[in-house]
């Protein structure tokens, strides 16, 4: 079959990225985190002291900056280098969890990494998911899905979440950071977080990982028919 674009967007803690790595696999495409990405960007930039209302001290470091997605065969999980440096658990960090929408929301940054992203996507057989994938990145992708759900069953999937890495960060703290995070997301000037006229919403409150896979799966594979029906019948 005719391989395609699925671009997920939505809010933190929706199970994005956990459906688009499972997707992925499904499909035996090529996941991409875009929200990692960032999340490097934001590490790099706490860890250097970048001004962020600096735009020459934050072009110098996005030039110095290398990112790379490297993918593990036995899990098929996806390891975020910075600068040939494995930061996979760095990134999940909460003090980088406080500061990636913010930076998130440069300019600068984002022209850098929507760039990277169309780049990857190219050839397609591709699964992505961010803020601003459907809208921005691939505005023609020829699946899009827009998740949200309810607060609170994020902040507690958040929290569940942070446990596993052994991180123990307070309920309300999170939901706080969460609700922040909307606020910024959905309010930039550059690529805000926003569902696309053509997107599937999918709410995922009552949902398992497990059905929202299968959700895109099915939506996916009528999809990807229809994109194969019209290449054997395009003249």
């Amino acid at each position: 079959m005719e391989k395609i674009v699925i671009a997920i967007d939505g809010y933190s803690g929706c199970g994005k990225s956990t459906t688009a790595k499972f997707v992925a696999k499904a499909l035996e495409y090529v996941y991409i985190d875009s929200g990692a990405m960032y999340r490097a960007v934001t590490l790099y930039f706490v860890k250097h002291y970048i001004n962020l209302t600096n735009p020459k001290q934050i072009e110098q470091a996005l030039e110095k900056i290398e990112l790379a997605f490297i993918t593990r065969p036995e899990s098929n999980d996806c390891d975020m280098f910075l600068n040939g440096i494995n930061v996979s658990k760095n990134i999940r960090e909460m003090y980088v969890t406080q500061k990636v929408s913010e930076v998130s929301a440069i300019p600068q940054v984002r022209t850098a990494m929507v760039a990277q992203q169309r780049k990857m996507g190219k050839r397609k057989g591709v699964v992505m998911d961010g803020r601003d994938i459907g809208t921005v990145v691939f505005p023609d992708a020829e699946l899009k899905i827009f998740m949200t759900a309810d607060l609170k069953v994020r902040a507690a999937r958040r929290q569940i979440e942070l446990l596993e890495r052994d991180q123990l960060v307070n309920f309300d703290t999170i939901k706080e950071n969460l609700s922040k995070r909307d606020r910024l997301d959905t309010t930039r000037e550059v690529g805000p977080l926003t569902q696309a006229p053509d997107a599937h919403l999918i709410d995922t409150t009552h949902l398992t990982i497990g059905e929202q896979v299968e959700e895109v799966l099915n939506l996916a594979t009528g999809v990807m028919i229809t994109e194969d029906l019209k290449h054997k019948t395009s003249p």
